[in-house]
């Protein structure tokens, strides 16, 4: 899809949400399964959706903090394949979180742990900002044109036809020969 075309196509955005969701569960629970599992007798859903696990108290707290925060670096990098375009970063960065938030008050009830709080928000920032940077990145990278700019007599042919157009403006340029 060009990036100038405005289209709307919810089921687009609804799979992009879906995948970006999924994504983002499946790296938590690696990183969990990593960081936490080496710690704790038994994985649960707990360590997902409670925010009791989200403590400052604990090494295990710690470590689960960092699973959070780990899986909103990598995010970015799942925004940057799925999404592709920068303003966009923000909405749907703020929809998993949101989406997140209502999960855990299904699971656990309403979040009541500062901690909890503060490690969503600063993921759902760093997920936002990281992801747009790195859209950002590539919607500015130079676009490769390498057939053309290999081709000597190509480009040779293309300057002596624009300045032979313009030849006439210029009286000196008119007499001057051009040999290819």
């Amino acid at each position: 899809m060009f990036y100038g075309a405005v289209v709307w196509d919810p089921w687009l955005i609804v799979s992009q949400i879906v995948c970006l969701q999924c994504l983002y569960y499946l790296t938590l629970g690696i990183l969990l399964s990593i960081l936490v599992g080496a710690r704790v007798s038994r994985m649960s859903l707990v360590y997902f959706f409670d925010f009791s696990t989200l403590t400052a108290s604990t090494v295990t707290g710690w470590l689960a903090i960092a699973g959070f925060l780990l899986s909103s670096v990598a995010g970015a990098g799942y925004i940057l394949f799925l999404i592709e375009r920068a303003k966009k970063c923000l909405d749907f960065s703020a929809t998993l979180y949101i989406i997140h938030l209502f999960v855990c008050i299904m699971y656990g009830g309403w979040p009541s742990s500062l901690t909890w709080w503060i490690v969503n928000l600063t993921g759902l920032v760093l997920m936002a900002l990281l992801g747009e940077w790195l859209c950002i990145r590539r919607e500015l990278r130079e676009i490769p044109i390498t057939r053309l700019r290999s081709s000597k007599f190509y480009m040779q042919l293309a300057i002596h036809v624009k300045f032979y157009e313009h030849a006439s403006y210029f009286p000196i340029l008119a007499h001057m020969e051009w040999s290819y």
